[in-house]
């Protein structure tokens, strides 16, 4: 029974997980370090990739909200 829960957590999608927030919350602090450090490309395109888990995020939760 318990491969059965670990094989249902491994199918289940990221918006029913919060794993966009938890990615966007990562590449935001990853962009915070590259900028204290100076590294403005790193903290760029971290930034940005943050901006489009937030997004993505929030419309997953609109339509699952609607849903």
């Amino acid at each position: 029974m318990a491969q059965l829960s670990t094989a249902m957590d491994l199918l289940t999608p990221l918006q029913f997980t919060g794993g966009f927030l938890q990615y966007a919350i990562v590449f935001f602090v990853l962009a915070l370090i590259a900028a204290a450090v100076g590294a403005r490309g790193v903290a760029g395109i971290s930034m940005e990739i943050a901006r489009i888990f937030i997004v993505v995020f929030v419309i997953l939760a609109i339509v699952s909200l609607l849903l």
